[in-house]
């Protein structure tokens, strides 16, 4: 990309980088890289505001992905959960540990195969989630106060059919 190996979206505000000048238009990046760029900054200002309330209840947001996850979709097998919230095998067994140390899940062998490790929320897990995820809730309904249902739904879709698209792409490769 013409020199350039990381793009700093803090300083994209009028879509001219610092010595990219003749990379990019002087009015400014347009079309799909100024929409990647206004997304990725939208992205890094949420992930702080809600990480900040996050890390109050004492839960990484790693560690709140895979306690949101159990709360809505019940008990899982460990290596069902990475995929969803993104986490190595590695890391989701690092995490899964955490948790039950803290007493906030339980891991147990499946009854159909002894390989498999459920993964469930205990009473204390529950509770913490449920309180954690209620002010997350709260703290996202002001984020996305100013748009309309119709604007959020609208969100939703394109959103979604840009994330399948990326990950088909991935697929791909």
């Amino acid at each position: 990309m013409h020199g350039v190996n990381h793009i700093d979206v803090n300083i994209v505000d009028d879509g001219i980088l610092p010595g990219d000048s003749d990379f990019f238009m002087t009015r400014g990046i347009q079309g799909t890289d100024h929409v990647w760029l206004v997304m990725m900054k939208a992205m890094r200002a949420l992930t702080r505001y809600a990480a900040a309330d996050i890390e109050d209840t004492g839960l990484g947001l790693s560690d709140f992905g895979v306690l949101e996850l159990l709360l809505h979709k019940g008990p899982l097998p460990v290596n069902t959960i990475g995929p969803i919230v993104d986490l190595t095998p590695g890391s989701i067994s690092i995490a899964v540990d955490r948790l039950v140390a803290k007493g906030l899940v339980s891991r147990v062998e499946s009854a159909e195969d002894r390989r498999v490790r459920i993964v469930a929320l205990t009473p204390r897990g529950k509770d913490l989630i449920v309180s954690a995820f209620r002010k997350h809730s709260g703290q996202m309904k002001r984020v996305f106060s100013e748009l309309s249902p119709e604007q959020l739904r609208s969100l939703e879709v394109m959103l979604k059919k840009v994330g399948k698209r990326a990950a088909a792409l991935m697929d791909e490769s």
